[in-house]
């Protein structure tokens, strides 16, 4: 009988992926973000240990939404304060923060814990083609 082996975070060698977001639709990327950032494309996926890869995602501000979310979509945030809801819809967003829209979309994707938080620490987003992460050779992956 075999038994299972699961990983150690010392034996975890973390790999590279570049993905342009250019036309793509935002939850089709974001899920399949989420899962290369956990390492659950992967044959040895151990859930306590972060055996996920980095991604770098570039032209964020090309992020495909259908029907009316680019005016319905809105999101929030709370400063604790009375009054202090603050609200701003998707597309507003995207001309602010461009990489804003799809940060938060990976980042509700993933499990909510401290593990999560390591593991997001993976995600690069640019809005432009450009980024500085060109020394580690990122593979290119098309979704």
């Amino acid at each position: 009988m075999e038994l299972t082996r699961y990983k150690r975070k010392e034996d975890v060698t973390a790999k590279w992926f570049e993905i342009d977001a250019d036309g793509l639709t935002l939850g089709r990327l974001a899920t399949r973000v989420a899962d290369i950032l956990r390492g659950k494309n992967k044959a040895d996926y151990t859930p306590n240990v972060d055996c996920g890869d980095y991604v770098v995602i570039i032209n964020a501000e090309k992020i495909h939404l259908s029907g009316r979310k680019w005016s319905d979509k809105k999101y929030y945030r709370y400063s604790g304060y009375q009054s202090g809801m603050k609200e701003i819809t998707a597309e507003k967003l995207v001309a602010k923060h461009p990489d804003q829209l799809i940060r938060k979309a990976v980042r509700g994707m993933l499990p909510k814990n401290k593990l999560a938080n390591q593991i997001y620490t993976k995600l690069k987003v640019y809005a432009g083609t450009e980024h500085p992460h060109t020394a580690q050779k990122p593979e290119r992956i098309e979704l």
